[in-house]
């Protein structure tokens, strides 16, 4: 055997690179074939380390990013760096005491599909309606006005409506303000008529309407509410149009309480201040909300 010059690597082992054949089958009617390749055996393929680091890395540095993303988001809004999103139509509720039609902010006619007391519908029909009027202690109850007065309290609005059956009447009230985003939160609209205690609405009478008789005296349910996506504090007050007194006011939630047997209960009174402001408040947002995607357009 010849011996391999000094520093003469030895030859490396062959390498495969052409693919074995298994044979295939020849048809009993036909002669023998030549072997037709159908698979292929592959050759190893050395694992690429370097690059599963890479992206193992990466993979630390995007995770290390996003945590620090969200770390800083987390102490911005706990330093009040951020402010909350305006809801759609809420800067243009605030010019709607003058820009709006009255028919639009009180409808001649106001429908509220199962307003109670169970699945009955509410139907009323406006009989009055009062001035535009300052923020002050005759459009507005003494405690109320004390509390939206630090918001920029900037106008009441007034009507008086009757339902189907010229049975009770109700007035209605929406209090526009300055307040920003946060302050109208602040008020917790839900809550807001328990804070006020006895501090029921003022009622708007009208001479020659059902609601010639309707005072003080004759004030029933009532309730009070602010939507936290409009700058508006909503008010509703319901009495008897047969003008009959009252001894005490009831507070709408409290009026429909189950088993209550007082006149304001039974009578509905409670469903009538509370389905009312509800579906004022529904009629106000929508024409805020159109009022701003027109002025966009403009």
């Amino acid at each position: 055997m010849p011996r391999r010059p000094v520093g003469v690597p030895p030859a490396a082992a062959p390498v495969e690179t052409t693919t074995r054949l298994r044979p295939v089958r020849v048809p009993a009617y036909g002669g023998a074939e030549t072997p037709v390749e159908t698979t292929t055996r592959l050759r190893p393929i050395r694992e690429r380390r370097r690059g599963r680091s890479l992206a193992v890395g990466a993979c630390v540095v995007l995770g290390l990013g996003l945590i620090g993303g969200a770390l800083a988001g987390v102490w911005l809004a706990a330093s009040g760096g951020g402010k909350p999103a305006e809801p759609a139509g809420y800067a243009a509720a605030k010019e709607l005491w003058h820009n709006a039609p009255v028919d639009t902010l009180f409808p001649r006619t106001l429908t509220a599909p199962q307003a109670g007391p169970g699945p009955s519908a509410r139907t009323w029909t406006r009989v009055v309606v009062a001035p535009d009027a300052p923020c002050a202690a005759g459009s507005l109850a003494p405690r109320l006005l004390t509390t939206l007065r630090p918001l920029g309290c900037e106008r009441v609005l007034r009507a008086t409506y009757t339902d189907a059956t010229a049975s009770s009447v109700l007035t209605v009230g929406l209090v526009f303000t300055r307040a920003d985003v946060p302050a109208q939160r602040a008020l917790d609209g839900r809550k807001l008529a328990a804070r006020l205690g006895q501090d029921v609405p003022p009622a708007l009478s009208g001479a020659g309407t059902v609601a010639a008789g309707f005072g003080p005296a004759q004030r029933a349910g009532w309730w009070v509410t602010a939507p936290a996506d409009l700058p508006v504090v909503v008010t509703a007050v319901s009495g008897f149009a047969d003008g009959r007194a009252v001894d005490r006011p009831v507070r709408a939630d409290q009026a429909m309480t189950k088993g209550r047997t007082d006149a304001v209960a039974q009578s509905g009174l409670g469903h009538e201040a509370l389905g009312i402001a509800e579906r004022l408040e529904k009629q106000l947002r929508t024409t805020a909300r159109n009022a701003a995607k027109e002025e966009a357009q403009r």
